[in-house]
């Protein structure tokens, strides 16, 4: 698969200046960072994508030799060229080139990563998500291992400094009068090398275990909503940070109620004359009963709004509403009674027509005739 032309990776011509590229650098880091997209190797790759071309266009002796040769001038056989060997090397060659500014920023932490970011589904039923809930979860996830603390040597053993680069962490590489620093393949930045490793983590350091973690759901959160447990992932090796843990929530369907933003469905059914008089009415709400008056001469599927009474808002802006939908509900059965009164009132409809039903016969008179005439 051939390479995409540096320029176009960062969305600049090719007389941008030297600030323009590290913006569209930004951007793009940003955009596809590791942290954002987890389990996501497409960003991943993309995010690499755009380092290696704001490496080479960063550089004035390399941008001249990929102006004139193209990819071509950036093969191994050549001097310079991209020499990233992962991910966290990319974090820590630019950490020190924008002062940790590109990933501290956006993620709240420097460029050396910690353990993985774990992620779990959360099933809340409306009333959890309306007013919020603390709860407890059990999860598996890497853990320090109790064997070796954590350090991946032997018991009565430990690390080593990292012969290749000194226990620096970091080799050198120079480049004419520039001296670049990445991140040292043999250690991965740690410095240090275990020679005796752990028997129990196989030299890991970290061991799986099941464990439990108290979560806090604010109130108003939403299904497909994310929220994120900083630190509740996976321990992370030699000491770094743990990762994250990433909380997909889902809501539960309701038997009775919908939810569309912060505001409440319902559907309530009332009876012809109910609805033909006027009446009062109790209606559920996530909240408890609440009082809905119906006007006289409702039509079905008439909406009422009950302020204040839908989920909070996540942003702190109020409530959202309950919206009840009245449907007439026709009587399938009728006493004799019932059904004397109805034959009484089917009787005075026709000198008390109701002017939807007139509008719309005298609508089908016309077009029955006009379909009549062209016959």
């Amino acid at each position: 698969m051939s390479k995409r032309d540096y320029y176009e990776v960062l969305g600049v011509d090719r007389n941008a200046s030297a600030d323009e590229m590290k913006k569209a650098f930004r951007k793009a880091a940003l955009k596809h960072h590791p942290d954002r997209n987890p389990d996501d190797k497409e960003a991943e790759q993309k995010f690499k994508e755009a380092a290696e071309a704001y490496e080479v266009l960063s550089d004035p002796q390399q941008k001249a030799r990929y102006d004139q040769f193209g990819h071509a001038g950036m093969s191994s056989g050549a001097a310079g060229g991209p020499h990233f060997t992962g991910v966290d090397d990319i974090f820590s060659h630019f950490a020190d080139i924008f002062g940790g500014s590109v990933f501290e920023d956006a993620f709240g932490r420097g460029a050396q990563r910690g353990g993985a970011h774990r992620r779990i589904q959360i099933e809340l039923t409306f009333e959890e998500a309306m007013r919020g809930v603390e709860q407890t979860i059990e999860i598996n996830r890497n853990e320090l291992c109790a064997e070796c603390r954590g350090t991946g040597a032997k018991r009565g053993t430990g690390p080593v400094a990292c012969p290749y680069c000194h226990g620096h962490g970091e080799v050198e590489q120079r480049r004419g009068m520039f001296v670049m620093r990445q991140t040292c393949p043999n250690c991965r930045g740690a410095g240090q090398v275990v020679r005796d490793p752990c028997a129990k983590c196989s030299g890991s350091g970290r061991e799986n275990a099941r464990v439990k973690v108290p979560l806090r759901i604010p109130a108003g959160v939403a299904d497909g909503q994310r929220l994120i447990a900083r630190g509740e992932g996976d321990a992370g090796p030699n000491g770094t940070p743990r990762g994250d843990l990433y909380c997909d929530i889902r809501l539960k369907p309701h038997s009775i109620f919908e939810r569309e933003g912060d505001d409440v469905l319902c559907e309530v059914p009332i009876g012809f004359a109910q609805a033909a008089l006027g009446t009062e009415i109790e209606v559920p709400t996530l909240q408890g009963k609440a009082s809905l008056h119906v006007p006289r001469g409702t039509q079905s599927g008439r909406v009422f709004r009950l302020a204040g009474k839908g989920f909070p808002s996540l942003a702190g802006r109020g409530r959202g509403s309950q919206m009840v939908r009245v449907v007439i509900e026709v009587p399938r059965t009728l006493t004799r009674e019932q059904e004397e009164l109805m034959h009484q009132f089917a009787a005075t409809e026709d000198r008390n027509v109701t002017p939807r039903r007139k509008s719309f016969f005298e609508k089908a008179k016309t077009y029955l005739d006009e379909l009549a005439g062209k016959e």
